[in-house]
């Protein structure tokens, strides 16, 4: 699902971890340290900001100037980053509250009153976003010939061929379930779609419940026009008519079918959001493999935190599910129209391309040579250190090169690499079985605890495992989370190490869609770090500090603020140059943004760029005037973690996002980037963000996020300006 999605991720919804810290409080929710100096409600409600962001994702579905399938794109990616939102973060606020855990967030608010601000929020939001599709997206997708119509508007001929389709390939599948004293209410699966019946039986008159599930191994909507051979009608100057028809409305006009003998009385759609959100006890487990495979047969079965039901739906039949479902009345979702609508991959899925973003097509970074003489990218390291910039440069032919070459080479001895999310079919766990094949030293730290891709990465474990790769799972209470890659090499009489830290994952199909900054280098300092560092994964070393890496969890949060404190201190001695940068997915830790209110306090302006959340309050004379904050969303995800430290004249790169289970619970990697032509580029990033000209939303000090530049001004595109940027770099002068 993620693969597809360039607006989020689950990383960016992750909640803390109650089992391992049994002794403590979950960092997360952690009330932090009072400042004196500065104001007690200095920070926004982290869950608040996450609606906030994915409210700017509806915007984009609400934008008339984007193309009609890309905003039917964005409302599916809304409906499937809030299904993630109830089952990690407001899963996670609901077992505080059961179990008594009475530790607020930085904003002063206890569990249940943030489940009170977040149910009172979902509804107004869910609402928004059925109208968007209703009353703007399907009359747009109408316009083009697109529609999703009701049994009801299809002619005796369509709905003759449809029953034909159901007796054939649904009726065989269906398994209406009764509910009485010798029927116990069946078990609804997570984000299943399920038609709640009412049939009377029509010798006793008796009236009885049944559920019928929505089968979901097969597409969502039934495209009418090619099953009745309609899609042939087009003219040739007009694209033929397509004609969805979703799948229980087909179920609901046949529902006769599954019940002879019984009158359907009414039918109402329903589905249950479940708590996906599970740890795995690391000091009682000894198989980590086996403890999460078991783990994630128990997810199906999590309690509910979320019933969506149709606006239509009677009060007798929503009684009733409440009390078989266990769910409190303020956990219902009224839903306007269809219940679901990350069903609209499957409308953005058509050929259509008049109706799309313009594909992006990535460049070869002009250090590694055109596609058709590829460079040996270790001839080409030896010369100097590259930054990518992903997608305008491609993966396939930098980072995927790099360790296809070094499997390859018979030269080189040893890789040694993270793996946090890949793809389905991974290139570069292919060329990893092959290294190992051809002799090499093979390491993957493969982080089973990825959420939602723990079953993909439990397959891609056993998989290296069987090929002789050395398959370890990082360490134990900590997630392995730093993109790393190391290449050792024999060149002549001595060894060689060549290095990639990037922000994004080594995952070539999530390369076309989000964006993030790469260094390869060959410098000797990083390469003894990364030698460090994988020991320490591997082994049992404690090395803790670094010579050119920051390293989470012992050393990013300090580095920062101790760099912070340092423009600080060289702001108050006069230097011009002072000034702080950071770009990142979100900003939620405290101790980083107090001192980033204290470095506005002194003076020093500071640029945030964030995708997501953002518990600071900018704007706020005496603490935050001199700080900026802006988010982008577009068609790619903006996904890389960059800072800038202005008059120490540092750049650094990594995949730690300003977050307590980043900087506490992970193993995360920043690198800093010195090479003047690099970091050239990475400020470029900045001054194009940060141009008023871009189109972006800026955040104001009441928490409100306010589209720019306003109606009427000269407006830019960051990503278009980035791509600008990169055709320039490889097209010939």
């Amino acid at each position: 699902m993620r693969h597809n999605e360039p607006v989020s991720t689950a990383d960016d919804i992750e909640t803390a971890s109650l089992t391992a810290l049994p002794s403590a409080l979950p960092a997360e929710t952690a009330t932090p340290e009072v400042d004196a100096d500065l104001p007690v409600d200095r920070y926004l409600n982290r869950e608040l900001s996450w609606l906030d962001f994915n409210s700017r994702v509806l915007a984009l579905a609400e934008d008339q100037s984007m193309p009609i399938l890309e905003r039917a794109k964005f409302l599916a990616i809304f409906a499937s980053n809030l299904d993630e939102f109830f089952m990690v973060r407001v899963a996670g606020l609901k077992r505080r509250d059961e179990t008594g855990l009475s530790v607020r967030s930085a904003d002063g608010r206890s569990p249940r009153e943030q489940l009170q601000m977040i149910a009172s929020r979902s509804q107004k939001i869910a609402d928004r976003h059925a109208r968007v599709f209703i009353d703007s997206v399907a009359p747009a997708l109408e316009a083009e010939n697109i529609r999703l119509v009701e049994w009801t508007e299809l002619t005796p001929e369509q709905q003759s061929r449809l029953r034909q389709h159901f007796h054939n390939e649904l009726f065989p599948v269906l398994t209406p379930l009764a509910v009485d004293p010798a029927h116990p209410f069946p078990y609804i699966s997570g984000l299943s779609l399920n038609l709640a019946v009412t049939v009377r039986d029509r010798i006793e008159g008796s009236e009885h419940f049944a559920r019928v599930k929505v089968p979901d191994n097969v597409n969502r909507f039934i495209r009418v026009d090619t099953l009745t051979g309609d899609s042939d009608r087009g003219r040739e100057d007009t694209p033929a008519p397509v004609l969805f028809l979703p799948l229980e409305k087909l179920i609901a006009a046949n529902l006769s079918e599954l019940f002879p003998g019984m009158d359907v009385v009414d039918h109402h759609l329903f589905r249950v959001t479940r708590n996906a959100d599970f740890e795995v006890d690391e000091d009682r487990d000894e198989d980590l493999l086996q403890a999460l495979e078991r783990e994630l047969a128990r997810r199906r079965f999590g309690s509910p935190v979320r019933l969506e039901v149709g606006d239509d739906m009677t009060e007798h039949m929503l009684e009733m599910l409440l009390r078989e479902l266990d769910v409190a009345a303020v956990d219902v979702v009224q839903i306007p129209g269809l219940l679901d609508l990350t069903a609209l991959w499957q409308v953005y899925g058509l050929d259509r391309p008049a109706l799309k973003e313009r594909p992006f097509v990535p460049k070869t970074h002009p250090a590694f040579g055109e596609r058709e003489t590829p460079k040996s990218i270790f001839s080409t390291l030896r010369d100097g250190d590259v930054l990518v910039h992903h997608p305008y440069d491609s993966f396939s032919t930098s980072v995927q090169r790099f360790i296809e070459q070094a499997a390859a080479d018979p030269h080189v001895l040893a890789i040694k690499q993270t793996l946090y999310r890949t793809s389905g079919d991974s290139p570069i766990v292919n060329a990893l079985i092959d290294a190992a094949a051809a002799g090499k030293q093979v390491v993957a730290l493969v982080e089973l605890k990825a959420r939602f891709d723990e079953q993909a990465n439990i397959k891609w474990a056993r998989k290296l495992e069987q090929a002789g790769v050395h398959v370890v799972y990082g360490l134990v209470g900590l997630k392995t989370h730093c993109k790393t890659c190391l290449v050792v090499r024999r060149e002549g009489s001595t060894i060689r190490r060549y290095c990639h830290i990037g922000t994004g994952n080594y995952n070539p199909k999530t390369a076309r869609l989000y964006e993030d900054v790469g260094l390869f280098t060959a410098a000797p300092e990083v390469g003894a770090d990364l030698t460090d560092l994988f020991n320490t994964l591997t082994g049992y070393s404690r090395k803790q500090e670094y010579r050119n890496l920051l390293v989470a969890p012992a050393g990013i949060r300090t580095g920062i603020v101790d760099r912070i404190d340092g423009e600080i201190r060289a702001f108050e001695n006069g230097d011009a140059r002072a000034r702080i940068q950071l770009k990142a997915n979100a900003l939620v830790d405290e101790q980083v943004i107090d001192a980033l209110y204290r470095a506005s306090r002194a003076g020093v302006p500071v640029d945030v760029v964030v995708r997501g959340i953002c518990a600071l309050k900018p704007g706020i004379v005496g603490l935050s005037e001199n700080i900026v904050v802006r988010s982008i969303l577009g068609q790619f995800l903006e996904h890389s973690r960059i800072l800038h430290f202005g008059a120490q004249d540092e750049y650094w790169i990594g995949s730690a996002d300003m977050m307590h289970r980043n900087l506490d619970r992970r193993v995360e990697v920043m690198v800093q980037v010195r090479d003047h032509r690099l970091v050239a580029d990475l400020q470029d990033i900045f001054d194009s963000a940060m141009d008023s000209r871009t189109r972006c939303w800026e955040l104001r000090s009441e928490g409100r996020w306010e589209a720019r530049p306003a109606a009427g001004e000269e407006v830019r595109d960051h990503q278009r300006r980035m791509a600008r940027r990169t055709r320039r770099n490889v097209e010939p002068k």
